[in-house]
């Protein structure tokens, strides 16, 4: 099924104003005060993990991070806006599609086998990624056995401290020698997967100055493979659907943010 144009935009419009009206601002861990936040939050835990019933579960990626990862309301980089982002995500697929799935958020460290009962993985402000050999060993393991890995909230050197691209690079060259980061074309089935998503410019920005970057880690460094992983850079969509029903944020901006998480699950399910 493919949704064009008004229809796709009024659809997940008014899923959206549904979203508001059950959302309390403020909802959940995933939305707080300001950026002045100092120390830590101690000994920061996920919820509980929902067993398997043989629905989808969205899984986010739990890391170590360094010193300098705590800076937004003293969260590990890892967490910031856990659990309600995704699980709007996952209300808002619920809602246009038949997906069914469980809107319980699960996590998972890189070196646990429970990672491997997860098709897609999600993970978020990489430039504070501390990554073992043995995490790395995994993750080569999981995108090579066909699971799909979303990379999000990446901001660019500088953006609130952030290291910016190479310590992500890093890792990857440590997951993948020699892997190849390419960059992504509207053209590439994944943008088409659910929703028509024409135009990459059109993405809106959170926060970030200047405009998003999108790119691919393909099987054997091939674009014409299976993409096993999509960057996105300088961007952070999941703020978008964390605040969605906050009404800080307009809808047709959200709807775009939705459109791509929608479509980045498909893709990852069915590729």
């Amino acid at each position: 099924m493919r949704l064009r144009g008004r229809r796709a935009r009024t659809l997940i419009g008014a899923a959206i104003i549904a979203l508001a009206a059950v959302t309390v601002v403020g909802q959940g861990r995933g939305f707080g005060g300001g950026f002045g936040f100092r120390g830590r939050v101690r000994n920061f835990k996920p919820d509980p993990n929902a067993p398997y019933d043989g629905r989808f579960n969205f899984v986010r990626v739990i890391y170590d991070c360094d010193a300098s990862g705590y800076w937004w309301r003293g969260l590990p980089s890892w967490a910031h806006g856990y659990p309600t982002a995704e699980r709007n995500l996952v209300k808002i697929m619920n809602e246009v599609s038949y997906f069914g799935a469980s809107e319980t958020i699960n996590t998972v460290t890189l070196d646990d086998p429970e990672l491997f009962k997860y098709s897609v993985a999600y993970i978020i402000e990489v430039s504070w990624w501390q990554m073992t050999d043995a995490q790395g060993a995994a993750l080569r393991s999981y995108m090579q056995k066909g699971g799909f890995v979303i990379v999000d909230d990446f901001k660019a050197e500088g953006d609130f401290g952030s290291p910016g691209w190479g310590p992500f690079e890093t890792n990857m060259r440590r997951v993948l020698p020699g892997v190849r980061f390419v960059p992504m074309s509207p053209t590439h089935p994944i943008f088409h997967s659910f929703f028509e998503i024409d135009n990459l410019e059109i993405i809106p920005q959170a926060y970030n100055s200047g405009k998003p970057y999108f790119f691919g880690v393909y099987e054997d460094n091939d674009p014409s493979k299976r993409l096993m992983m999509i960057v996105n850079y300088n961007t952070d969509i999941s703020q978008y659907w964390e605040w969605s029903g906050t009404g800080l944020r307009p809808i047709d901006d959200t709807n775009e943010a939705y459109k791509l998480g929608v479509n980045y699950l498909l893709y990852g399910l069915t590729h």
